[in-house]
């Protein structure tokens, strides 16, 4: 068993690399959208 099994990602086939890829895209992506949102909200850009 791997240990991407154990944390919140409780579910079979968790450790998948495209299950890993998704949820990593999804979760850098949800971040650079942050920072962009911020800066133009801050500054006119």
């Amino acid at each position: 068993m791997s240990d991407l099994n154990r944390g919140i990602m409780k579910f079979k086939n968790a450790d998948k690399p495209i299950v890993v890829v998704t949820s990593a895209v999804l979760v850098l992506g949800s971040i650079v959208f942050l920072i962009v949102w911020a800066l133009q909200s801050a500054y006119t850009l």
